[in-house]
Parts: structure tokens; sequence; C-alpha cells
């Protein structure tokens, strides 16, 4: 059983009618329920207001047979940073035949693609490469339980393959016309420049902005994990040209506090094409 509720438009999506999966509708009681986040694998975020003790709970929803949305791993992930940055708090999680669940208290700020950063997305780039370094300068190394090497994507992604498909074949050759060998590239990453916790997902709208435009926090971090830093600051700064246009990269590595090396950039940003 589902429901149903209108969904607003948020960060550019149309407004339409989104199927409410039957343990969101439990878990809301008598909260109303209103869909803020779809992704391109068909999982869905909603936020649950108007409970009897008046707090809002944020559930992320990932439909059966989606390994790249393990709720499970992102519910330890966030434990685990907690201890030391701001992050959503779990309150609960679990799997069902029909998908599988995770309920967290919100954070402070606001989408770096929420309407107010859009048009204004210099605050918002900086942002992105402020809150970025700070991850990276807070969570501890040695410390980090969890994996995020190109080593560890490749066996993951390569496991999620269909009998015969190949990982160049995932390839988009548009956005990486210089590429002729993409299989000599993954057989030769670049030596590691610096290895930090990387957030694993640090695109523009899973960093969230306090209203003055300074960082707030990070959402997202299922695939957190250590790796060289510029398999997070090379997606970071091209998901600058997804959400807001060409122009706004550099910013982006000038408030992280490092110079772009090119070589890096075109090998993370290939490696997250295929994985």
């Amino acid at each position: 059983m589902i429901g149903t509720v209108s969904r607003p438009v948020i960060s550019g999506f149309p407004d339409a009618s989104v199927a409410v999966p039957e343990i969101v509708v439990k878990l809301a009681g008598d909260d109303t329920i209103t869909p803020v986040w779809e992704n391109e694998l068909g999982g869905l975020t909603f936020r649950l207001d108007g409970g009897p003790d008046g707090a809002t709970r944020y559930v992320k929803w990932a439909p059966p047979d989606t390994p790249e949305l393990n709720l499970d791993d992102e519910a330890r992930r966030l434990s685990w940073a907690q201890r030391w940055i701001t992050v959503p708090r779990v309150i609960e999680h679990g799997i069902d035949d029909d998908g599988s669940w995770l309920v967290t208290l919100p954070v402070p700020g606001q989408s770096a693609v929420a309407p107010q950063w859009i048009v204004d997305p210099t605050s918002a780039a900086t942002a992105v490469g402020r809150g970025l370094r700070m991850v990276h300068d807070t969570l501890p190394v040695e410390q980090c339980p969890f994996d995020w090497s190109v080593e560890q994507r490749l066996a993951r992604a390569r496991e999620r393959l269909s009998d015969g498909e190949q990982l160049v074949d995932r390839l988009d050759p548009d956005q990486h016309p210089d590429v002729s060998d993409p299989n000599a590239l993954i057989a030769e990453p670049p030596p590691t420049d610096v290895a930090v916790v990387c957030h694993g997902d640090a695109c523009a709208p899973n960093t969230l902005l306090h209203d003055d435009g300074t960082f707030a926090a990070h959402v997202d971090l299922g695939s957190l994990g250590v790796a060289d830093r510029w398999a997070d600051l090379a997606v970071a700064a091209w998901s600058t040209v997804w959400n807001y246009g060409p122009g706004y990269e550099e910013i982006v590595y000038d408030a992280y506090g490092v110079d772009p090396d090119p070589e890096r950039i075109a090998f993370y940003r290939l490696i997250w094409d295929i994985t």
C-alpha cells in the first residue's frame, strides 16, 4: 500500500505527485509528509512535520535491489562521523521486501541548490569548498573503518555489472572527450596526494549552508571513507557546473585552499562516471 502527496517544486523538480512508500506512511503517523528529494536511482527523501512532540524528522527510502543506495552503510557512517562533525543523527533504520529506510533528525541549514543559493552561486561554491576542507581536516583517517579507495570502488562496481558489461561501457565520451584509453587510466591511478576521510558524494546538493552563506553541514554520507582528497574535490567542483553553470569550479578550489590538479581531477571524474 502507498499513499500520495503533492510534490513541491524543489531544486528544479517539476510539480507532480509522488508515491509515498508504506513504511514512510507508517513512520509518519499523524505527521505531515513532504517529499524533498528524489535521485536517479529511485531513492526518495521525505520530511515529516507536526507530530505530537513537534519535532521534524527526515526519512530516506531506497527501493529494493539498489546496492548503490545502501542505507545500512549510511547509518553506520553517520554514527561514526557524528563524533567529530555535524551530520544527521540516526533515529532508526531498517529493510523489508519493499525497500530500506533511514530516519534521521534534521541538521541546520539549506542545501546549496536551494533557490536562494542558486541565485548566489559564488557564496554556494565557496561554502562547498570550505565545508569540504573542514571535513577533510577534521575526520581522523587513522580511526576511520571505511574505505573509498579506487580499488574498493572498482571492485564494488564490477560486482554490480551485468554479465558481459565492462566498466568502461559506462563511460560517457561526451564528458571525457580527451580519454582515448580509459582501461589504461583505470589500471594506473595517480599516486595519492593526501589521504583523507572523504565525504563520498560531495556534490553541491549535499552541502548545507547557514542563512549567512557559511557552511553548515553535510548530508548523504553513504559512501564516506578513506581516499585521496581529489576523489571528493574533483566531483565537488564539477557539481557546480551541473547546478550553477560554468565559472565556479575555481571558487571551490580557492575556498578549499588548493591549486587545481588537472591529472587527478580528470582521473577521479572518470572513476566517478564509471562507478
